[in-house]
């Protein structure tokens, strides 16, 4: 080496090994135990955030997410505001599921029109809930009727 030169790494090197160690990092876990996963489209933001889930959290998220599919093939998928969402490309989402303390929310974008409606209310008209709780036994064949219908609704807009 010339006198005076310094030996320094290519710049695009730096940049590889950087971003290596952020996918690498293990999620931040939000309020409630919710994963902190960068907004993306994709099963791979989605399969990342079920990962991220805490305790018998990330089964349930496993199930979930293989019931949807299974129900709905080719379903379309994404995670935004650190929640996993699932839709018809281009026509909008119609379930997202959530992480909290005790449970797994799941929300049913048109709720109000499935048949049964989901039992749990909220603040916005439409929209219906269904908690998971850890000892829950989770009825497949009622989720998946609502998953069916669902997915022939118009679709919400985020």
């Amino acid at each position: 080496m010339k006198a005076g030169k310094t030996s320094r790494k290519p710049a695009k090197k730096v940049a590889k090994k950087t971003v290596a160690k952020r996918v690498a990092a293990k999620p931040k876990l939000l309020s409630g135990g919710n994963p902190q996963i960068a907004k993306a489209y994709g099963d791979a933001p989605v399969q990342a955030y079920i990962a991220a889930m805490p305790g018998w959290k990330s089964d349930v998220g496993r199930r979930l997410d293989a019931l949807i599919t299974r129900t709905f093939p080719g379903v379309y998928k994404a995670v935004k505001w650190n929640s996993p969402l699932y839709g018809i490309e281009g026509e909008g989402w119609f379930l997202g599921i959530h992480v909290f303390t005790r449970y797994v929310k799941v929300a049913f974008f048109r709720g109000t029109s499935l048949r049964p409606v989901p039992s749990g209310a909220s603040k916005q008209k439409e929209v219906r809930y269904l908690d998971i709780h850890e000892d829950d036994q989770l009825d497949e064949a009622q989720l998946a009727a609502w998953v069916k219908q669902a997915s022939q609704l118009p679709g919400e807009r985020m």
